[in-house]
């Protein structure tokens, strides 16, 4: 009975797929070569704030014209829960300290917050992915801080999806830069 199960299973896996099931696109990170500086010891990201077109499961693309032009490939990972866990891992790898995503693993409270709120997170057809918002870092002990950024990074949009998801885990490493060099020093 197991084995009919199994194959059941095996079966409408491989149905789905010869229909024509959307692709999923992974983002993978960058390599990180350097180290920031950063005056905690701790930092807790909390859960990202994304325009709604930025948390859809569809990778989206912006025309000149402002409309939104979707595909049917598909993020591999829910963009919010994505981004959030690859700006802390990018953090955690450019300062060498405890960094994590909301909710916080450890007993010790974290010595800051960390909460990025993106206005825009749109790759254009012109070949820029380009992110705004605001960021704020709450502290415990010490002067809370906040600010905005406007990042880009050029891609090819000739190169479909896949381009598209190498520039976001790219623009996602430049924000932790940035907010490494500028927010958490």
């Amino acid at each position: 009975m197991k084995l009919m199960k199994s194959f059941a299973a095996a079966a409408a896996l491989a149905l789905l797929a010869a229909c024509g099931a959307p692709e999923s696109i992974v983002v993978q990170s960058p390599a990180i070569t350097e180290t920031v500086r950063i005056g905690f010891k701790s930092v807790e990201v909390k859960d990202v704030s994304l325009p709604s077109y930025a948390a859809a499961d569809e990778i989206a693309q912006q025309a000149p014209d402002g409309t939104l032009i979707t595909s049917k490939v598909l993020w591999a990972d829910a963009p919010e829960r994505a981004i959030g866990l690859e700006l802390s891992r990018n953090l955690a790898r450019l300062t060498k300290r405890r960094v994590a995503s909301e909710p916080w693993p450890f007993e010790e409270d974290a010595a800051a917050t960390l909460d990025v709120r993106f206005s825009d997170l749109i790759a254009g057809t012109d070949g820029t992915y380009r992110a705004t918002g605001q960021y704020f870092v709450g502290v415990y002990e010490g002067r809370e801080r906040s600010g905005v950024f406007d990042l880009a990074v050029a891609y090819d949009p000739k190169g479909g999806p896949a381009a598209i998801a190498r520039a976001r885990g790219q623009l996602i490493l430049d924000l932790a830069k940035y907010l490494a060099a500028k927010g958490l020093r």
